[in-house]
């Protein structure tokens, strides 16, 4: 079925098939469905939204929920998993289309999976992969702009993600499934009332302040705080109870309130989940350390726009180190080509030395993004031999910053996390992947 489909696009022309691509995609989703007998209509299904903080989110909810005794399965940015095993996602894809959502959904009902979390962006809802999957419970955990020249506005952005709450009302109850089509959202997003105006039979809130906003009225509310980043983690609150983790940074105390909202939607107990996100591990390639023989840190995460960039800086600055050296790059394909030099700027302005890199150029000029980050990199007042250097080869970059590591210091590695590839011109994929290089280079 999925090779007939792509045969007909193949020898459908190029300005017809813009032309007839949102009825291609739906159709296509639905024959997916079809072939795979809608195994979503069999199992509770979790999706989660927002502009960051998803897949961690959906790697702390999976892990808390194994930690209550049930069996979950999941798609990713950077994970995968069928229920009986899990493996790095090498798709350079979260919402992957050709048939393989509803075929993970089919093996997670094959292996009996209690729970499916479905990380759902905004492209694959536009490509209609949000459709003939049934949702339970859908999670909003937080809006600022990304995707722009994708999606052509954030108006537009916005719109696409709220499609996804909208559907929940198509969502057919489940005979065998007692959970109530849910909406769970970050009362502190200045954009929640968006997301909660959509039906649903039951709404949770979380926040940290009080959440007093009008469209929140009815809807439950669970409150949590961060408190501290000290030497072993992150000290939070959740419901009520104080909680320690091994986490870094204030954004785990909500990606954590994220997914343990979710668990009390689920009808997990409170110390289930409380001990859950006491155990929680870190997730490949966000805030992954890979600590150095020679006594410095290696940080690799996932940042690659401004915000999550800030959010890691003020992170980092809890650690101390006495130098940051931050190897980070740009991505290709007329992704956001604006926030080039913004996180370039903002790593001239808070790291010691900045190292420009290749990152995932597709058919864009590498020389010309990485021109366009040190061009930030210099606004804020670095210059090459003074602080900025590039270095088109990644490994090579990688290297060159953990050979002037020091005691102390800590090297920052943005923008690939745990993706298995660099993506460059003609579809062509480079195996890589950001940790594995840190350890062969270290030998650790």
């Amino acid at each position: 079925m999925e090779r007939i489909l792509f045969f007909i696009k193949k020898y459908i022309p190029r300005r017809l098939f813009r032309t007839v691509q949102p009825f291609y995609h739906f159709v296509i989703n639905f024959c997916a469905a079809l072939w795979y007998g809608f195994p979503s209509r069999r199992i509770i299904v979790v999706g989660v939204t927002g502009t960051t903080g998803k897949t961690t989110t959906v790697f702390f909810l999976a892990h808390i929920l194994r930690h209550a005794g049930m069996r979950v399965g999941y798609t990713s940015t950077a994970l995968l998993s069928d229920g009986k095993r899990d493996w790095l996602n090498d798709k350079k894809m979260t919402m992957l289309g050709r048939f393989f959502t509803q075929k993970m959904l089919a093996r997670m009902r094959r292996n009996a999976c209690d729970v499916a979390i479905i990380e759902t962006t905004s492209e694959g809802i536009v490509q209609y992969r949000h459709r003939f999957i049934n949702y339970d419970i859908l999670l909003f955990t937080g809006l600022y702009p990304e995707h722009i020249e994708s999606h052509g506005s954030f108006d537009a952005y916005k719109a696409a993600k709220v499609r996804l709450f909208k559907h929940l009302a198509r969502c057919a109850k489940k005979r065998a499934v007692s959970v109530k089509k849910t909406i769970i959202a970050n009362c502190d997003d200045e954009h929640v009332c968006a997301f909660l105006a959509p039906w649903a039979e039951r709404k949770i809130v979380f926040s940290q302040k009080k959440c007093e906003k009008e469209c929140a009225r009815g809807a439950e509310r669970l409150r949590y705080a961060y408190k501290e980043t000290n030497d072993t983690g992150v000290k939070m609150h959740f419901n009520g109870s104080e909680v320690q983790t091994r986490l870094l940074g204030s954004f785990s105390a909500t990606n954590s309130a994220a997914a343990a909202s979710v668990a009390y939607a689920l009808g997990v107990t409170h110390d289930d989940i409380i001990r859950g996100i006491e155990n929680l591990p870190d997730v490949p390639g966000r805030m992954e350390r890979i600590n150095a023989p020679e006594g410095y840190m290696v940080i690799v995460d996932y940042a690659f726009e401004p915000v999550a960039m800030r959010r890691l800086y003020e992170t980092v600055a809890h650690l101390k180190p006495q130098r940051i050296i931050h190897v980070l790059g740009g991505t290709g394909g007329g992704r956001d080509r604006a926030r080039r030099p913004k996180i370039g700027a903002i790593a001239g302005k808070n790291a010691h030395s900045v190292i420009v890199t290749n990152e995932d150029p597709y058919d864009e000029d590498p020389q010309r993004i990485m021109e366009d980050v040190a061009r930030g990199v210099r606004a804020a007042g670095k210059s090459e031999g003074n602080g900025l250097v590039i270095v088109p080869d990644r490994r090579d970059a990688i290297r060159m910053a953990l050979v002037h590591a020091q005691a102390g210091d800590i090297v920052l590695i943005t923008g690939k996390g745990s993706e298995q590839a660099i993506c460059v011109a003609e579809g062509r994929m480079v195996p890589h992947d950001d940790r594995a290089v840190v350890r062969e280079i270290l030998g650790v």
